[in-house]
């Protein structure tokens, strides 16, 4: 059974070091796992018996194109009308706990490892209905038209029911597991499951026009960032910014994954906005 790291909370001991392996530059920034304590959460409007720790959001000189949070909802708890932006799609990933996601009135009972794709407009709701609590990455951007290309429409899956693509010459060691057709031009975001066996490695520095907002879900790694190795581990994020140089190889004795969020499939504005 896969396992999928989600912030356990609390607080830190008194005795703790008050430096941690957090970093925001230019370029890129990590926030490690042992940020995401009982005071760095939010609370949202609409929202019932549960809190978010925001790992990205709009803002300037950090993220363009998404917002990302982890959500943590307690029993009873959810959201009749959890995305306020009519103009707002989403990924929902489970990471642990059960989860009951409905849409146009259809309910989808998600476990960790559930995959949801929410279009802009669509009328969802999520709700914990179970004994324990559930906690969830939600991706958040906002959606972009393209002439003569209908929006994509709602779904759901599971990581286990996705087939990863083994990448070019590497015997399956680095592979992607990707939940949308990444030739499906409706779609102007993908969120996939980047994987590596231990040892393996992104051999070059990528260097690219695409923001990336990466959860690692399992492992660690080591991260060529702008230049700089950055040791990371389950539960740590990292925010790249477009044209940031990146690599990576997997460390430790288990399978290193994370969640990767880019924007695809889109012209370039001409113009600053």
């Amino acid at each position: 059974m896969r396992s999928y790291y989600a912030p356990p909370g609390g607080l830190p001991g008194q005795k703790s070091r008050a430096k941690d392996r957090a970093i925001f530059t230019e370029a890129y920034a990590v926030i490690p796992r042992g940020v995401l304590t009982d005071i760095t959460y939010s609370l949202l409007p609409g929202w019932e018996k549960a809190h978010g720790w925001v790992l990205a959001r709009p803002l300037t000189g950090f993220s363009e194109t998404f917002a990302e949070l982890i959500m943590e909802v307690a029993p009873g708890g959810g959201a009749d009308h959890p995305e306020p932006d009519p103009e707002g799609e989403a990924v929902i990933f489970v990471l642990a706990g059960d989860l009951r996601l409905t849409i146009a009135g259809e309910a989808h009972d998600m476990i960790s490892g559930g995959y949801a794709y929410l279009p802009p407009g669509a009328d969802w709701q999520v709700a914990n209905v179970s004994d324990a609590p559930v906690s969830f990455v939600w991706v958040r951007k906002a959606y972009e038209p393209a002439p003569g290309l209908p929006a994509p429409e709602a779904f759901v899956t599971h990581d286990d029911d996705v087939a990863a693509v083994e990448m070019p010459d590497t015997r399956a060691a680095w592979s992607t597991t990707r939940f949308v057709d990444p030739n499906d031009l409706r779609h102007d975001m993908h969120v996939n499951i980047v994987s590596f066996h231990p040892g393996a490695t992104i051999p070059f520095a990528e260097t690219h026009v695409m923001e990336h907002g990466l959860y690692v879900l399992q492992g660690r790694g080591v991260y060529l960032l702008n230049g700089d190795w950055v040791e990371v581990e389950e539960g740590d994020f990292m925010w790249l910014r477009a044209f940031c140089p990146q690599a990576c190889y997997a460390a430790g004795t288990e399978p290193f994954r994370y969640l990767l969020y880019k924007d695809v499939n889109r012209h370039l504005p001409l113009r600053l906005k």
